[in-house]
């Protein structure tokens, strides 16, 4: 029995670790997931208030959940307190389960995120591995006594005490930076506009069109090859989806740059030739405080007349932020374009805000946060 318990335990253990640290290298990420969630049971009429609260402690939840995988995880390697990690260990897979549930039964939300963007699950693998392992931690909690700590009460806590340290320190660098391993559609090397593009095997979605006609005040359906003659009043069209398709949305489908006048530009500027400069400024709400980082950056490659756009969800915000700046300065900024791009989308183009790119065209060539731009020549 003992066996059984062990491999468990360390399968378990590792497991929460390895999930922890995945999400760990994104933490924004599992936060926009929570987010999801928290506006799909708002929308469905779920305690609206609370989760609107909620919404706005995303992040430190994401955090929180993150840190405390890691710790069970550990806690369950090393025999730590393990009528309470058994425990947590079982309320967090109770809950777990819920939402992978959640994902699968209602549709609602693509995927759980269970392990972040770098290894994508489908709803019923995510549904399938929390199942085994909510048999697991029932096994685990009532088989306590076959559970044998590693070390002395004291130098566990060290244990725990580091791992804690060292889960929090590697959020908090990455919050300040950009992704330790970037899997989003964004990354270097990718190219925008082949992402941009419907895949080359995609099925697309079938529908049945039925059109609804009036004549002397009554309404009647005809189908689309059986429409009736001018006698009849035409009123509206309904469509109803015959046949899901498959693989027919683009890696990428709604990222969008527009001018100031709201015409869509991103084709144009993403076959810019040659190297480009893509700045990412999401909000000025959220940006580093008293920091003129972005504003030395963009007069540096005035100077040395490197073509960049400065994209924002807050045109108006940031085009006033960075013309104070040069009218105090002096420096001819008419070579500079402000490009509007939606703050849903920002979120995954820029983790950290503000974030700069790189391109060649449409490829990606490189990235930094805004706490690498003073290194950037």
């Amino acid at each position: 029995m003992k066996v059984f318990v062990t491999v468990a335990r360390i399968f378990t253990g590792l497991l929460f670790i390895f999930s922890g640290l995945v999400k760990a290298i994104d933490p924004k990420g599992l936060a926009f997931k929570m987010q999801e969630f928290f506006e799909a049971w708002s929308g469905s009429g779920f305690m609206p208030g609370l989760m609107k609260t909620f919404d706005q402690y995303a992040l430190a939840f994401s955090i929180i959940m993150i840190t405390l995988e890691v710790i069970v995880g550990v806690a369950l390697l090393i025999g730590w307190k393990k009528k309470m990690a058994t425990s947590v260990l079982l309320l967090l897979m109770i809950f777990f389960t819920f939402l992978t549930s959640y994902v699968l039964f209602t549709g609602k939300i693509r995927a759980c995120g269970c392990f972040g963007d770098c290894i994508p699950l489908t709803p019923i693998q995510t549904f399938t591995k929390d199942i085994v392992l909510l048999v697991l931690a029932f096994f685990l909690l009532f088989s306590t006594k076959y559970i044998s700590p590693i070390a002395k009460p004291f130098f566990s806590f060290l244990y725990i005490l580091s791992a804690t340290i060292l889960i929090l320190l590697l959020q908090w660098y990455v919050l300040r930076n950009l992704p330790l391993a970037d899997c989003l559609p964004y990354k270097k090397g990718n190219n925008l506009v082949e992402l941009r593009k419907m895949p080359a095997n995609a099925v697309p979605d079938k529908y049945d069109f039925v059109f609804i006609y009036k004549k002397g005040g009554v309404l009647k359906e005809f189908k689309a090859d059986a429409t009736p003659d001018s006698t009849w009043e035409f009123a509206e069209r309904k469509q109803t989806l015959s046949q899901k398709g498959n693989n027919n949305i683009p890696v990428i489908s709604d990222f969008s740059l527009t001018t100031e006048s709201g015409n869509d530009s991103t084709d144009a500027i993403l076959n810019t030739a040659g190297e480009y400069y893509l700045l990412y400024i999401k909000d000025l709400e959220t940006y580093p405080k008293n920091w003129e980082g972005d504003l030395s950056l963009v007069k540096t490659f005035i100077n040395q007349k490197k073509t960049i756009f400065i994209v924002t969800s807050q045109l108006e915000k940031v085009k006033k932020r960075f013309n104070d700046f040069w009218i105090a300065n002096n420096i001819n900024s008419s070579s500079i374009k402000f490009l509007g791009c939606d703050a849903t989308v920002m979120k995954t183009v820029a983790r950290v805000n503000p974030t700069l790119y790189l391109m060649n065209g449409p490829v990606v060539k490189n990235k930094w946060s805004w706490t690498a731009f003073k290194n950037i020549n």
